[in-house]
């Protein structure tokens, strides 16, 4: 029996409930990358984005390719960046007071 769609849709967001999968969804939306360049951008361990690019990977959010030893990651669907543009639109929607964050938004939306 398949699951419900409103579940499915909870997976999802449970998926993109961790912030270094959120930064390496980010750093994916200018194109595929090697697992060192991402490494050089997000300040974690090896092991932990190894972790998870996996959870990534068997979302369906990110393709894996082999390059000989390394392996280059890309977003799976246009979609992805998407849905990051859509969840800093709401952001920048719902926080009123002009904190830090706000301005962090209004800024990333000028670059890019």
């Amino acid at each position: 029996m398949p699951i419900p769609l409103y579940q499915a849709k909870a997976e999802l967001f449970r998926t993109l409930g961790h912030p270094v999968r959120i930064r390496v969804l980010e750093l994916l939306q200018d194109g595929p990358k090697l697992v060192r360049d991402l490494l050089a951008e997000i300040d974690v361990e090896a092991s932990n984005l190894s972790q998870q690019l996996a959870v990534l990977r068997r979302a369906g959010l990110v393709e894996s390719t082999r390059e000989g030893a390394a392996t280059r990651y890309a977003l799976s669907t246009p979609d992805v960046a998407d849905l990051l543009a859509a969840g800093r639109r709401i952001l920048g929607t719902v926080l009123t007071n002009g904190g830090d964050l706000l301005v962090q938004l209004q800024a990333d939306r000028r670059d890019g």
